[in-house]
Parts: structure tokens; sequence; C-alpha cells
């Protein structure tokens, strides 16, 4: 997009530069927001999970859907979560902040109805679902989208944490909320079709 006021220049937010600028803030905010909660919920000695955790199937804390990715067991959970959603939100950020809030909204949503439903007896806290969400929509984008570039990055990203997608299952570890991690995929993946530009012929490099 071009501004006429700055004759014909690109405007810095919408060059590559000024998008990744633009990503490290947001997903640097984010982080930070998660790890200032987290240090008070520890001062509190995580009452906060007590409260607005999410509570499967009970109608009283549908409304936890909201805050249970934003509450995590302790720091090393919170820890655990913060490089992948620092690598794949900014993956995500770098396609603009509407690609971003999307789908984070949806992996969030998705998760939090997966867990309500079908979730265990124990409370859910953790954003672990909004990682799989994200990873999700890196992973499927390029090809609805039939973009080569994004295909290739799915399949670096495959290759290079590939191994997390055995979290969607339930046998594989009994003390994480598979559910979480599945409805977050579920969700990554509704946000790439949402958000895909489907164009006839053959595959193209696109941005």
């Amino acid at each position: 997009m071009l501004d006429p006021a700055r004759n014909g220049t690109p405007r810095t937010g919408d060059t590559a530069a000024g998008r990744a600028r633009t990503g490290l803030l947001v997903v640097g905010l984010f982080v930070l927001v998660l790890y200032v909660i987290e240090i008070i919920n520890t001062l509190m000695l995580h009452s906060l999970n007590r409260t607005f955790g999410l509570r499967p199937r009970n109608l009283d804390g549908i409304l936890d859907i909201l805050t249970f990715p934003l509450l995590h067991a302790n720091l090393a959970h919170l820890f655990s979560n913060t490089l992948p959603l620092i690598v794949f939100g900014f993956l995500v950020l770098l396609s603009g902040l509407r690609v971003f809030f999307t789908t984070l909204s949806l992996s969030w949503l998705a998760s939090g109805v997966v867990v309500w439903l079908i979730g265990g007896f124990n409370i859910t806290v953790g954003a672990s679902g909004l990682v799989f969400g994200l990873f999700a929509f890196l992973l499927v984008r390029g090809f609805f989208n039939r973009n080569w570039w994004q295909i290739l990055l799915s399949v670096v990203l495959f290759l290079t944490y590939g191994g997390v997608l055995f979290g969607i299952l339930p046998t594989v570890a009994s003390f994480v909320s598979w559910q979480a991690h599945l409805g977050g995929a579920i969700g990554g993946v509704l946000a790439a079709l949402l958000l895909s530009v489907p164009r006839a012929g053959p595959l193209r490099a696109g941005h």
C-alpha cells in the first residue's frame, strides 16, 4: 500500500521490516503479560487457577474459556510455552495483525470449547492450546493459499517442531491437556481456512 502523503513510498508498517518490528512488539508484550500474571498468581499461591481456570462441563465456569490460557501451573509451565509462542506468534504476525488476532482468537475459543466439552475432571490452565493453534495455522495455510513459500515454511516447521503434534493424542501424556492442544489445532486450521485466498491456476510464490 502506498501513502500519498509520503510521496508514494510504502508505509513503514506495510514493509517486511515494519511487520517484523510490529510482530516482535506484539508477541513480546503478550508474553510479558503472561509472566506478570504468573508472578501475581505465584504470590497468591496460584489461587487464580482455582478461580479462573477452566472447569469442564461446569456452567458456572464457562466464561473461564476467556481466562484459562492466561494462567499456568507454575513458572516452569509458562517457560515451556514461551519459546514456541514467540516463534509461532512472530511468524503469524508477519502476515499482519488481522491474521494474528483471528488465528489467536479462534485457537483460544476452540481450545476452550473442546476442553469444556470433553476435558477431564481437573482444572485446565495454560497457553499451550494457543501454541498448537498458531502452529497448525502455519502448517496448513500454504496449502489453502496455494503458496509455495508458505508451504516451504510449513515443511521446515514440521521437520523442526513436528514432534509436538503428538500432544494432541490422549495416550501420550496424561499430565497435559491433550484436549486443549486438539482444540487449539482445530482453531488454527479453521483460521487458515477462513483467511485463505484461493486462486485458480498453479501454485504461486506470493508473500
